[in-house]
């Protein structure tokens, strides 16, 4: 059954004994091509979060503790980030695809027993979503996006604005080892540059969270970040390209942008999705493109409201 309250406070960032996810428990999970690290916590219904680039599922931190009190939350490292496993891509970057990512976490949720379920996702992990809910309809019960229009849009409307703002799109799905090996020559300055958008700058992100980013940005992952997406601009625009116009999403889509994100500047993301979705919601929110860290009282209420199925916004 579906929560009917919403517990009324966000926790602190950070409990009082220091951990970024307090009552969560860790797995390390075996799949058909990776190993999955992912935190767990709750007993309602099943709600999948996944994170983006260059973060792991700490992202989450400062919402999924509260969502565990009316929902059963699972919160992964994709694979090639954080303490997941990062397996070969392929000659043609398909370890990488977004299909192989939602393959884990399909995977990952039958070992928990879980056939159906809902899913959210931020910046990649949005990605995966989507392709989930394309791969799984009749496992995916609801999907809310954030700060993403579905990739097949973003790489057949690229515009001056939107190139120079992702660049690394490009950049990091060139030939190996060319970024690689200008992105781990100072692996603190990457980090602390790719995590200061325009606007918003670091002073979103907890000492803690920061801490445990830099930990993980490692030669290894940057590896595993580029053959995402070199999967991007390859395998995963062509499963776009073949599903469009053929497929959409059956189930509720919630798409959530940054006003002040390269996503809300230089795009018009419900009509970017509406090919996609048949039950579509959705609205700016006043943050850049890390919504759940700046403004997570936003998110958790939208998230709540969605997933718990009270009080929803219409479809568009």
């Amino acid at each position: 059954m579906s929560p009917t309250e919403p517990p009324s406070k966000v926790p602190p960032l950070v409990d009082t004994e220091g951990q970024l996810m307090p009552g969560f428990r860790y797995h390390r999970v075996k799949t058909s091509g990776a190993e999955i690290n992912v935190a767990i916590a709750g007993e309602g219904p099943p709600l999948l979060l996944l994170h983006g680039n260059p973060l792991t599922h700490v992202s989450w931190h400062q919402i999924a503790p509260t969502l565990a009190r009316s929902f059963t939350v699972v919160t992964p490292d994709l694979r090639g980030y954080g303490d997941s496993s990062k397996p070969d891509g392929g000659e043609d970057h398909c370890g990488y695809s977004f299909r192989a990512m939602g393959n884990d976490n399909a995977e990952l949720m039958s070992t928990f027993g879980f056939d159906r379920f809902q899913v959210a996702g931020h910046d990649r992990g949005a990605r995966v979503a989507f392709r989930m809910a394309l791969d799984y309809p009749d496992r995916i019960e609801r999907v809310a996006a954030l700060d993403i229009v579905p990739t097949y849009h973003a790489l057949t409307n690229v515009t001056l604005g939107w190139g120079l703002e992702a660049y690394h799109w490009f950049f990091m799905a060139q030939k190996a080892p060319f970024p690689e090996k200008l992105l781990t020559a100072d692996l603190d300055y990457y980090i602390n540059y790719k995590l200061n958008k325009k606007g918003v700058g670091l002073k979103i992100f907890s000492p803690q969270a920061m801490a445990e980013y830099k930990r993980c940005t490692t030669a290894e992952q940057i590896h595993a970040v580029c053959e995402d997406y070199r999967a991007t601009v390859s395998v995963d625009l062509a499963m776009d390209t073949a599903d469009f116009g053929k497929k959409t999403i059956d189930c509720p889509v919630l798409a959530l942008w940054g006003s002040n994100s390269h996503c809300g500047r230089h795009f018009k993301p419900l009509e970017a999705w509406k090919p996609w979705a048949k039950d579509l919601r959705g609205w700016a929110i006043p943050t850049g493109h890390y919504p759940a860290e700046e403004r997570p009282d936003i998110v958790y209420d939208a998230f709540w409201t969605f997933f718990s199925g009270h009080g929803a916004v219409p479809p568009v």
